[in-house]
């Protein structure tokens, strides 16, 4: 199974942004936070080619059943997406929810991470 699920859109960095955050809430996510590397990078006096912004988005119920089924899970969310540019093109990804999942000894917790993963996948989608 992959770590990264990606696909391109035809929208523009804040325009996919801005939709994958509308599609997030109606599933019941909501970002926490964001960050640009690319700004971040040139405030420590680095150039970075592209934009790349990291959004750590959460579900409080999926994630209260996970840290109460294994505290440790914790150390992996809140999940990851990414909108970035490559040139010309936007792509919007996250990190496998069941893949990371599947790294701890949690068998019980399989159901939970494709649920996360189909809704992120779907916001992806929808995003385009």
């Amino acid at each position: 199974m992959n770590v990264v699920y990606e696909k391109q859109t035809g929208k523009k960095l804040q325009e996919a942004i801005d939709s994958l955050t509308e599609h997030l809430k109606s599933s019941g996510f909501g970002v926490l936070w964001q960050l640009n590397f690319k700004d971040k990078l040139k405030e420590k006096g680095l150039e970075f080619k592209d934009d790349f912004v990291v959004l750590e988005v959460c579900n409080p119920r999926q994630a209260k059943e996970v840290l109460e089924q294994n505290i440790h899970i914790g150390y992996v969310l809140p999940c990851k997406m990414v909108v970035r540019n490559e040139g010309d093109k936007t792509y919007i990804g996250m990190t496998n929810p069941e893949t990371l999942i599947g790294l701890y000894d949690s068998p019980e917790l399989t159901q939970v991470a494709k649920s996360v993963a189909d809704s992120l996948k779907a916001a992806i989608e929808a995003s385009l």
